[in-house]
């Protein structure tokens, strides 16, 4: 299908992982897509090729989103490249697991600025572009342990509950721009850093969800892409793709 043909995404943290299915599958639906990297350049270039592939444009942009001026400058480059900006994913994110007495400032303050203050300048500085052209649709990716809280996670828990905020909040001031925001929420899903997991950890996390296996980073893909297609009356929600680890 290619219901999104002509439109332009951003997918941030999209060298590998959650990030590179979600830019493949909204490019299989028409949509030319720029992806964010921090530092797997060879990795970006590869999401690149694959992402032309389906005849749509692409180009990767590195910029650490953790500081605020260069994920401003990510959405500028993209607006200046194409001339707009129709899907903004905001996936990259960092863990950083301490339990609260061994946690320190740095490790708190990088991972909020990665997670949560990404998230608020790539939207301000987008915002401005999709309110003149009256259509947006940002998808912002959190965790259910923004929800659950899960022990030795106070910072990646405290980021992903402000995404879920912030994003209703966002949601109410921009649904009268034809702006829909909205959030997904994955549990554990097999990704690289999952698979650093030992065995015996991974089994007893499994044992916790009740379908009985991880998610996989395409089926939180494709939970994007219908917010981004076919969401148009969706907004200010928080969909979980979890396997019911939290209801």
């Amino acid at each position: 299908m290619q219901d999104l043909k002509g439109k332009v995404a951003i997918v941030t943290g999209a060298s590998r992982g959650i990030g590179r299915h979600i830019a493949l599958q909204l490019a299989q639906r028409g949509a030319d897509v720029a992806i964010n990297y921090r530092s797997r350049q060879s990795e970006a270039d590869e999401v690149v090729k694959e992402i032309e592939a389906n005849g749509v444009r692409s180009l990767a942009i590195q910029a650490d989103l953790s500081q605020m001026p260069a994920a401003r400058s990510l959405i500028r480059q993209v607006h200046d490249q194409w001339g707009r900006i129709d899907i903004l994913v905001n996936n990259a994110g960092i863990t950083k697991d301490k339990s609260m007495k061994k946690l320190t400032d740095d490790d708190w303050n990088d991972v909020l600025d990665t997670n949560l203050g990404s998230v608020y300048a790539t939207c301000s500085e987008v915002l401005k572009i999709m309110m003149d052209q009256k259509y947006g649709r940002i998808i912002n990716i959190t965790s259910f342990v923004g929800q659950a809280g899960n022990f030795g996670q106070a910072n990646y828990a405290a980021s992903k509950g402000g995404i879920i905020a912030f994003t209703k909040t966002l949601a109410l001031e921009m649904a009268k721009y034809n702006i829909t925001v909205n959030a997904i929420a994955p549990g554990f899903t097999e990704t690289e850093m999952l698979a650093q997991v030992p065995e015996n950890i991974r089994q007893q996390i499994i044992a916790r969800v009740p379908m009985g296996r991880f998610g996989q980073p395409e089926e939180i893909a494709r939970a994007v892409v219908f917010l981004a297609a076919e969401g148009d009356y969706i907004t200010g929600q928080q969909i979980n793709v979890n396997g019911g680890v939290y209801m």
